[in-house]
């Protein structure tokens, strides 16, 4: 009991500590980052026309502007835990909203479903025990439940390991999920929305990008570009 006091104010000087750090670097920010791009930022303030919407992992370690090499107002980003898109009318929630918002409202051209290394979310999934104290991330977490099936009927036969195929086909699933919303399947058809999936390595850089016509996952920056986008039925003249 005598160090409960002291683990105390340890935790909370820890917390303290983290917070001033978050102060500064939003200092630091204003001082000397902004200043150098002011003028964006002016034009920023009254619209946003990003390229693409980023849907990733809310997993710290993961910083789509910093992997993409992105300026602000070029992503349109949405994290959640595991880069989830449940199905439509499942779950009319901040993704599916976002999501329409983004085809709809900003027009952007691609959507890139991005999977990571070490994920915290797979692992749940291959191991479901770890999450019986947080029922809304087990419950969340439904919506990779068909790349689980996927993995232990295929998994064994592929020589890989079972975690980075899921990792990968939990990708794959969300681009399925992805297609089911109207307002994607609409601009899929007409050749004016491209879907891509990828799964990105923390240790070395790497990405991985599904290819729909191999059925497998390429490297991003390797001869051939690969593309998840279906091929479209209604061409715009």
């Amino acid at each position: 009991m005598t160090d409960q006091p002291s683990n105390a104010n340890e935790s909370l000087e820890s917390a303290d500590e983290a917070l001033r750090r978050i102060v500064e670097g939003f200092r630091r920010f204003r001082q000397d980052v902004f200043p150098e791009q002011e003028e964006l930022f002016k034009k920023l303030a009254h619209e946003q026309r990003p390229r693409a919407m980023f849907i990733t992992c809310a997993d710290s370690r993961i910083v789509p502007e910093l992997i993409t090499q992105s300026a602000p107002g070029d992503l349109f980003v949405t994290r959640n835990v595991g880069n989830v898109v449940p199905p439509y009318g499942q779950m009319n929630g901040g993704v599916s909203t976002a999501i329409e918002f983004a085809v709809m409202a900003l027009r952007v051209q691609h959507i890139i479903i991005c999977g990571h290394s070490d994920c915290g979310a797979m692992k749940a999934v291959l191991d479901p025990h770890t999450l019986e104290r947080m029922p809304t991330v087990k419950a969340w977490l439904r919506h990779a439940e068909v790349a689980k099936t996927v993995v232990a009927e295929n998994c064994a036969c592929s020589g890989r390991d079972t975690y980075e195929v899921l990792t990968e086909e939990n990708v794959v699933a969300q681009l399925d999920h992805l297609r089911t919303h109207p307002s994607v399947a609409a601009r899929l058809a007409s050749g004016q929305l491209f879907i891509h999936g990828w799964v990105y390595d923390i240790e070395t850089s790497e990405i991985r990008a599904y290819d729909a016509e191999e059925g497998r996952f390429l490297p991003l920056d390797g001869a051939k570009l690969p593309m998840a986008t279906p091929r479209p039925r209604y061409l715009q003249g």
